[in-house]
């Protein structure tokens, strides 16, 4: 199969490229893996910063609210306990807690070609970025003689200190390396540009029975 191709400068070029049918055209009949690898890149970006305090970390408490004989009510030894007002929290976050997901490599690769598979159709691939300028515009300029103006994930084969700066102040661009491409970008981008190069660099990582 075989997509539009671009010059650097957005123009469309002749020869159109041609796509690896066991990346891009695979036939995706279950969405679970799909999901499971979705899901584990959420939970791997996840920070972990809800912390709670137990009654041995909430402030006060020392005293004794009341005796322990007589007065009719419940024993109580300190005010912190947890099932009073202000008191400290059981089970609660700790901060330790450890929310990833494994996905084994095989399993990755084969969900990031389904995906790949389905978002087919908004691949285009483009010679290049001429960023030694590293201008926003010119950058931006490019995007949309290819039309794509919207949720762009711009797959390079390098990440050069240019186009990083031409790129990283645009709100709906997502720069990425070809080998770091991963099944979230793909599935929530409305276009996906590819360099020839990176298009290259996926065909050689996801392509045959890798």
């Amino acid at each position: 199969m075989s997509v539009p191709t671009f010059t650097k400068a957005g123009a469309k070029a002749s020869t159109p490229a041609k796509l690896d049918k066991t990346i891009f055209d695979l036939k995706v009949e279950s969405h679970d893996l799909l999901k499971q690898a979705y899901l584990a890149y959420l939970a791997n970006g996840r920070e972990n910063v809800a912390v709670v305090k137990t009654r041995g970390l909430v402030r006060g408490g020392g005293k004794k609210p009341w005796k322990q004989k007589g007065t009719g009510r419940a024993r109580f030894g300190s005010s912190r306990n947890p099932i009073w007002r202000g008191g400290g929290i059981v089970f609660g976050p700790t901060g330790n807690e450890n929310y990833s997901q494994k996905l084994n490599t095989q399993s990755k690769r084969v969900a990031i070609r389904q995906a790949l598979s389905l978002q087919k159709d908004l691949v285009k691939v483009i010679d290049g970025f001429d960023s030694k300028d590293a201008k926003v515009k010119s950058f931006v300029a490019i995007l949309n003689k290819l039309d794509a103006n919207r949720g762009v994930l711009v797959v390079v084969e390098e990440k050069t200190p240019e186009l990083v700066r031409a790129s990283r102040n645009v709100p709906y661009v997502k720069l990425v390396q070809a080998k770091y491409l991963n099944t979230y970008d793909i599935l929530n981008a409305h276009n996906i540009v590819l360099t020839k190069k990176a298009l290259d660099i996926v065909h050689e990582w996801l392509g045959g029975d890798k």
